[in-house]
């Protein structure tokens, strides 16, 4: 077996894959004469401190073994990790603890490899080393006192080569495929202690070594594993498949660093894979925190950019324009101002050494927050913990050699001295190994005797206390033991509290998985076009707010995927133990077959969760073989207290060809392939894994920075991949709007169900809001605010501002025609947008200012033009921008613009919908019917504008002014309008054709048609109109072109309700009509919109029922005056009236008699009320009120059988016709499960 390829075979099964070795490269130095200009320097911008506060460039000194084919190892990548601030010096002055930490490489494949270093350090032998020390440090000195700044003056600060002893960092590590850190730890440990004890280890360093390496193997799943260090056996334990995947970094302290309020909003801020950047002083505490977030993640994985130590090498990849969670070592001294970030927009700040954290805005809470942390809290307190942050201190370091007592010592030694497996010599065997050194011959002879098996007498004394093979000592745990067991149940029971809130929310998931495709290969070529989750508002509303946002993310996407595609291939670990728990959950719920529910409910199996665990602490499943003495020369690697010896690579390059646990412990690698015959599959192998490789990276981005290459040409692809993942992004973000909003066209298309609501339109926005700030934050030269957008939208502003002053005009934008009369022309300007954003005082940070700025541009369907107009100014772009951002790639931001301008095909009100306390100017023009002379009218007209969001109030209108503005607190989307005047002057008659209304800011104009008289004594007598405004499409050659539109809303019923329908066409629209309202309750509250647009609008209850009463309706005039169906109805309250009091009424059944004196009241109050409605309207109000109170069925049949209705209906009509008066009250009927309520513009001045 070659050296480089040693153990390949069985490289997945062992505990360990490589041991490595960093420190300071003495040869070179000392070949180089130790040339200060050279002097092995890390960063120039430590020139300012001390020498020996400097740190300089380390080097990987050895690594066993060489390589292994199924891990290589990563020289530079390793180098850059084990120690991410290169090598530091000390004086016997300063601390020279020993720390540790540990480090992640995730590979472009996905595959991770955990990385455990201890740090200590070595005294400096050489003199070359030494003497360029004391060189640094005099030039340091004289440099700062020739400026003027003085010398540092403190005793740490000085070296003095012939009295002072120096020291530098060296470190050790272990490289496994498996994260145990509290096994690495302490093997590490006992490596320095032995290095550091009086005396010396029981073997030589290799030994043990190669044990680590070669001997000790991955433990089995569900199964424990002792091995032994150099002083005391060490345990590790994996979980059984159907139990949380291994996690043995310590989640107390985790908590304890941040607090568990803060703990579960960063946890919230990773589930919405916002970018999450973790700042402390120690490099521990950054792994420990990531890796403890990323672990409470079950059943879903954190999908994108994972670096929890970003060496100072990579700081440039803070650019990166995707989600990220990185962790960055902070300075001493420094605060997170001084920290220049590329974007903060959606950046949650975590600043682990302080206990705080900066979440970014428009952050929704995790539902069930409080129940949620108080059951955390109790389990922190159950073990011992304080919930509050800051206020415990980390667990005792496991590094220093102190922590093992002597009698520890001596109890581990004589353990392993006399294990008669190992043939280990005792220590009072030194004059034996004294004897042998040197001589070839008796080296021989002890080999031979070791291989063959022949015991030699003097050794048979020495080890004739040997335990028997197989005897296990039953010995109490060691504190170091239950510390470990104590921190792995409270990782347990912590886990298992997160999982039960993932196994509520998603208790039936499964039903809410889209799958249409009939084989893996049509999924696969189908995916992106694909939605595989139904909507969320079927789960509870609590939930809502977080959930509209979670499904969105690429984690979750990945889950679903995997579920779908485990029907054709196995299951992924984390989805078989999600499904097996939520299988069990059902079993034991009663509530069958859905679990979910808006209220807490807490994990109840808190205690049995840990018994797997301590069982396999307890009673060791599997023993390693123990270290034993190596086929190597006597004398090799002699003892030196203090000095890590130079290992002997050729007994560490290669270890044994075969071992019994190699078959035994390893299972083969899951082949991700199906379950069975695929002949039906056209692709081969290869192509059909590249396409299910592509599948699962579908959305993703570069997720891991290549730590080993930081080339030029490597940094500038890695920045192209970023470049065509924003694209991709911002294609397949407008494409999911699209869909989602353009109703039945998107049905017709395959796309699914189509309906979409207000929260899911937000949570989509919001998710474009995100986009648009990382694309611009990419590349950036110098960060200037918080928002890269809206520094960028400023200085546009500040350039065109200064033109407007130089050329001494307003600007030369467009202006936008309207397409109806009367209405000015609206200003078309990038900067006045601005302009209102920066008015709005509700609104304090730039953030926000850029999310409020493209919520208008959206709504006016100005985006993708702003967009380009504000990129046009090349010049400002450059000074902005590096050359490889994403606005510089002319192609990619053409077609960035591009999928921006297919949104202009909907209609969006996300900005009138956000913000709803702002002022808004409102423009309203009244336009006659200028072909008659009544264009203008003597008395004094009054307008008032209502929306779903209020009402302007009453408003004067001037005489003979036709426009008028007015502001008012947002109104939302325009429903009514009133419209009336006292009757007063000469000309008190009024012919008005429509009202127009437009929002000044927005832009969106409203027509409220009318085309009736106000007066008195002509057409109904109305002094007042209640309109039905309808969204104005614009109709200008561009927006024609940019697409189809979504319908209008209802409008104001209008002449057209005269042409006479059939009596099937009546019933066939009044059941369209209480179709559409039953409808309208069907939908989440905060979506229905106004109810009073559907009952009074084209086509709406009250058409239709004008519709009814006018059928076969005798509207002869007698005395030049037409009749009116308001006339029927107080004719027939007349006569009920009359015939009450004359007791004629007796005869008839006795819930009629109700009815009738309800009818009666209803029609007098509407009468009696003090406004000036015309008889229309009146009956409109009275079919309004009968449908709030549910009385129009039983108003409908007292109508019919009165005997008015013979004398004004022909004997055609419907209302004389006794099976559609059954029909049309059973329709009215459906309207009694609903709760109608009214705009205060209907009721108003109505007293019942």
């Amino acid at each position: 077996m070659s050296a480089n390829t040693a153990g390949s075979g069985s490289a997945s099964c062992r505990f360990a894959h490589y041991f490595v070795i960093c420190g300071i490269d003495n040869e070179t130095v000392i070949q180089g004469k130790a040339s200060i200009t050279t002097f092995l320097l890390h960063e120039s911008e430590n020139f300012d401190q001390s020498p020996l506060k400097r740190t300089f460039k380390s080097k990987v000194l050895a690594h066993y073994p060489e390589n292994i084919d199924w891990s290589p190892f990563d020289q530079d990548a390793v180098n850059m990790l084990c120690m991410p601030k290169g090598l530091s010096f000390r004086t016997q002055r300063d601390d020279r603890a020993p720390h540790f930490h540990s480090f992640l490489i995730t590979r472009e494949d996905g595959s991770r490899t955990y990385g455990f270093v201890h740090t200590f350090y070595e005294e400096v032998t050489s003199p070359q080393i030494c003497s360029a020390m004391q060189t640094l440090l005099q030039m340091h000195h004289a440099e700062h006192t020739s400026w003027g700044r003085g010398g540092c003056g403190c005793a740490s600060s000085s070296y003095d080569a012939e009295h002072d002893t120096l020291y530098v960092s060296k470190a050790l590590c272990l490289l496994t495929s498996m994260p145990f850190m509290h096994a690495c730890r302490r093997f590490l440990a006992q490596l320095h202690c032995a290095v550091t004890a009086l005396q010396p280890p029981p073997l030589p360093l290799e030994s043990y070594i190669y044990n680590v390496l070669y001997e000790v193997p991955l433990p089995p799943p569900g199964r424990s594993l002792k091995f032994h260090g150099v002083y005391e056996p060490i345990v590790c334990q994996r979980p059984g498949p159907a139990e949380l995947p291994l996690a043995d970094y310590p989640l107390g302290e985790t908590f304890c660093l941040l607090g568990v309020e803060n703990l579960v909003q960063l946890f919230t801020c990773v589930l919405l894979e916002m970018q999450v950047l973790l700042y402390s002083q120690d490099y521990q505490r950054l792994m420990v925190v990531a890796e403890g977030i990323t672990t409470l993640l079950f059943p879903f994985q954190w999908q994108h950019v994972y670096v929890p130590i970003l060496p100072a090498s990579l700081l440039h990849f803070l650019d990166a324009p995707v989600p990220y969670l990185m962790g960055l070592r902070s300075k001493e001294g420094t605060d997170r101002s001084k920290l220049e970030l590329p974007q903060e927009a959606n950046l949650c700040f975590v600043d682990i050494d302080n206990h705080c954290i900066d979440l970014p805005e428009d952050f929704p809470q995790f539902p069930n927050k409080a129940e949620f942390i108080q059951e955390l809290s109790e389990v922190l307190l159950h073990y011992g913990l304080t919930p509050e942050q800051g206020l415990t201190s980390p667990p005792p370091s496991a590094t220093q050699p102190r922590g093992l007592g002597s009698q520890l010592q001596q109890v581990s030694l004589r353990e392993l001295e006399e294990d008669g497996r190992n043939g280990n010599l005792p220590a009072d065997a030194s004059d034996v190994l004294e004897l042998l050194q040197g001589n070839a011959t008796l080296e021989r002879l002890q080999a031979l005797a070791r291989r063959t098996g022949v015991k030699v007498a003097g050794l048979e004394a020495l080890v004739a206390g040997q335990q028997t093979p197989g005897q296990e000592g039953v010995a109490g745990k060691s504190g170091v033991e239950e510390e470990e067991l104590r921190n792995t149940k409270l990782n347990v029971q912590l886990r298992e509290v997160f999982a039960a809130r993932f196994a509520t929310m998603f208790a039936d998931y499964e039903a809410f998985v889209i799958q249409n495709s009939p084989d893996l290969e049509s999924w696969l070529t189908n995916r992106e076009q694909m939605h595989n989750f139904d909507k969320v508002t079927d789960f509870p509303e609590p939930y809502l707010p977080f959930l509209s946002r979670f499904i969105e993310t690429q984690m979750f996407a990945t889950f679903i995927d995997n579920k779908i595609m485990s029907q054709w291939e196995e299951k992924e670990p984390l989805l078989r133990v999600f499904d097996g728990r939520l299988q069990k959950a059902r079993l034991y719920n009663v509530r069958a077959p859905r679990l979910r529910s808006s209220v807490y409910q807490r994990c109840t199996f808190l205690k049995e969760s840990t018994q797997a665990t301590e069982q396999r602490f307890t009673k060791i499943d599997h023993t390693a073989i123990h270290p034993h003495l190596l086929d190597m020369k006597i004398g090799q690697g002699r003892y030196q207290q203090g000095f890590f010896p130079t290992l002997q690579a050729d007994v560490l390059t290669s270890g044994p060809p075969n071992h019994k646990w190699t078959n035994r412990t390893c299972a083969a690698p899951r082949r991700k392939g199906p379950r069975q015959q695929v002949d039906h599959l056209p692709l081969d192998n290869d192509p059909r894994e590249k396409c299910m490789q592509e599948a699962r990276s579908l959305g993703k981005n570069t997720r891991h920075p290549k730590l080993s290459d930081l080339s030029p040409a490597v940094i500038a692809q890695t920045n192209c991949k970023f470049v065509e993942g924003l694209l991709k992004e911002c294609r397949m973000k407008t494409k999911r709007m699209l869909v989602d909003k353009m109703g039945g066209e998107a049905v017709e298309l395959g796309h699914g169900e189509a309906t979409i609501t207000g929260l899911e339109e937000n949570t989509l926005i919001a998710s474009m809001c995100d986009l648009l700030e990382r694309i611009w934050s990419h590349g950036l030269q110098i960060k200037q605010g918080k928002s890269a957008l809206w520094s960028h939208l400023m200085h546009y502003q500040a350039r065109e501002e200064k033109l407007e002053q130089q050329a001494g005009s307003p600007g030369t934008e467009r202006r936008k025609s309207e397409p109806s009369l009367g209405l000015p022309a609206l200003r078309v300007s990038l900067v006045q947008d601005m302009r209102h954003i920066q008015h709005m005082g509700e609104i304090m940070t730039d953030v926000g200012r850029a999310r409020a700025w493209i919520r208008l541009s959206l709504e006016k369907k100005l985006l993708s033009q702003h967009l380009r107009q504000l990129l046009a100014n090349t010049a400002l772009t450059k000074k902005l921008y590096k050359r490889y951002a994403f606005l510089r790639c002319e192609e990619e931001k053409e077609q960035f613009l591009f999928h921006l301008l297919s949104l202009n095909a909907v209609d969006y009100f996300c900005f009138t919908s956000v913000f709803t306390t702002i002022m808004i100017p409102y423009r309203v023009v009244i336009i006659p019917i200028k072909k008659l002379s009544n264009a203008m009218t003597t008395s004094n007209p009054w307008v008032c504008v209502s929306g779903e969001l209020g009402d302007s109030g009453i408003m004067q209108i001037p005489k003979n002014v036709l426009e008028m503005t007015f502001d008012c607190q947002n109104l939302g989307k325009l429903t009514t309008l009133q419209l009336g005047h006292d009757n007063a002057g000469l000309l008190a008659k009024w012919l008005v054709d429509c009202v127009m209304v437009r929002n000044e800011i927005t832009g969106h104009t409203y027509r409220f048609p009318c085309g009736r008289w106000l007066g008195k004594g002509v057409d109904d007598g109305s002094l007042e109109r209640v309109l039905i405004g309808e969204l104005m499409v614009p109709c200008s050659e561009e927006e024609m072109a940019r697409g189809s539109k979504t319908p209008p809303p209802q409008r104001s019923p209008s002449q057209l309700r005269r042409i006479k329908p059939t009596a099937e066409q009546i019933q066939e629209a009044l059941s369209e009509a209480v179709n559409n309202t039953v409808k309208h309750f069907q939908k989440p509250e905060k979506e229905r919109g106004s109810l009073t647009v559907l009952l009074c609008g084209e086509g709406g209850l009250v058409g239709v029922l004008e519709q009814v009463f006018h059928h076969g309706f005798r509207t002869a005039r007698l005395f030049q005056k037409t009749v009116f169906i308001w006339d029927f109805i107080e004719r027939a309250v007349m006569y009920m009236e009359s015939a009450d009091q004359m007791g004629n009424l007796q005869e008839t059944a006795e819930p009629l008699q109700l009815p009738s004196s309800t009818l009666c009241r209803y029609a007098n109050a509407i009468n009696n009320t003090s406004r000036s409605l015309g008889k229309d309207g009146k009956f409109q109000l009275l079919v309004c009120l009968g449908a709030r109170d549910q009385l129009l069925s039983t108003w409908l049949p007292l109508l019919a059988e009165c005997p008015e209705a013979t004398r004004m209906y022909e004997e055609t009509a419907l209302l004389r016709d006794r099976d559609a008066v059954s029909s049309l009250i059973s329709a009215l009927q459906m309207l009694h499960d609903f709760p109608i309520t009214l705009e205060g513009s209907i009721t108003k001045g109505v007293e019942l």
